[in-house]
């Protein structure tokens, strides 16, 4: 199921408060909104809206016998990637940043947030349909850069069926086939990165894959290796 709302401050949050007051939002169920007023980012940045994006959220359970939940961030990427994929002419031009970031010939193309609500785990989805936010530090890109803007109750469709089918393969198969198929569509292995801390302290390196656990594995200057669990990471 699909809801749709005109205006709301942010469809993660309004699926969080639901989930404090005791409803089980299901599976498979999405709530899509014209327009957010708060949406966030990673690291608390507001995410910036536009009219004709896809602004939406949905909820996973995790079970006993799920994989770890922080890899849902992957298989949530991987679905972002599977809906936009057939809209672009050259698909080699689209890439997954670590942990989850949709890049459109090097620049940010969505935002995705996964935050944790007792059991449950609220997954945010941003993706620049018709327009793409002007922000300080880094290039971004809509899809109608490139052609017609698609349209945002199709792609809701779409998205919210890819999605399905990446959370029964991570249900299904686990971590390692989930990471062979990310590294298969992220920039490639030595992509320079840099890896901002929770402090804003950067790290520079080069993309050296992902570790067992699903973290970054950043290539030093010094030849040593550093496994990154959580961080900000922009291209160079």
């Amino acid at each position: 199921m699909i809801h749709t709302v005109t205006e709301t401050g942010s469809t993660s949050a309004d699926l969080a408060a639901r989930l404090r007051a005791g409803e089980r939002v299901a599976e498979g169920d999405w709530l899509v909104a014209d327009r957010q007023v708060a949406g966030r980012g990673r690291q608390g940045r507001p995410w910036q809206d536009a009219s004709g994006n896809f602004m939406g959220s949905t909820v996973v359970h995790p079970g006993p016998g799920d994989p770890p939940a922080h890899t849902l961030t992957l298989a949530t990427a991987l679905a972002a990637y599977e809906a936009v994929v057939p809209l672009l002419s050259d698909p080699r031009a689209l890439a997954i940043k670590w942990p989850n970031d949709l890049l459109l010939g090097g620049a940010k193309l969505s935002g995705i947030l996964l935050e944790r609500e007792g059991d449950a785990v609220v997954v945010g989805i941003g993706i620049n349909l018709a327009q793409a936010p002007d922000l300080p530090d880094r290039p971004t890109v809509a899809l109608s850069d490139l052609g017609p803007a698609p349209d945002r109750d199709a792609f809701a469709i779409t998205l919210a069926a890819a999605f399905d089918r990446e959370i029964e393969r991570w249900r299904t198969f686990g971590i390692e086939p989930l990471i062979r198929r990310w590294l298969a569509v992220a920039h490639p292995l030595g992509t320079p990165l840099k890896v901002h801390d929770a402090d804003g302290v950067p790290t520079y390196g080069t993309f050296a894959g992902l570790a067992p656990d699903a973290s970054l594995l950043l290539l030093l200057e010094d030849g040593t290796t550093r496994v990154i669990h959580a961080g900000d990471v922009t291209l160079g």
